[in-house]
């Protein structure tokens, strides 16, 4: 699993690749947390080049989401394919985690 990211403004944006399960799912989540700065106030993860998330995965996606919510600051998954979207919805985490369809419409809500 590889993860680039991209700042615009006070928005962090990261794309992680390949798959996030029980292997990397703690690497995944020391990564995101060490990339958010401060001034961050939005966090949107891109996960259309995501092929595979696990248990793991999910726990390390609300980890961050929990810790961004402390902060005050606003997380949210975009660009999920439809295995990706339905691990979400079955798990639930669909309605705790904002999704949007595209990364346009999550950096601009």
């Amino acid at each position: 699993m590889d993860i680039s990211t991209e700042r615009n403004g006070t928005t962090l944006v990261a794309m992680p690749e390949g798959r996030i399960d029980g292997r990397n799912a703690t690497d995944f989540q020391d990564s995101l947390i060490g990339a958010i700065q401060d001034s961050d106030e939005r966090v949107v993860i891109d996960l259309a080049d995501l092929i595979y998330i696990s248990s793991a995965g999910l726990r390390a996606v609300l980890l961050i989401a929990k810790s961004l919510d402390q902060r005050k600051a606003k997380f949210c998954l975009c660009s999920l394919s439809a295995p990706i979207r339905e691990v979400f919805e079955i798990s639930g985490f669909d309605q705790i985690i904002k999704i949007f369809d595209t990364r346009d419409e999550a950096v601009s809500a």
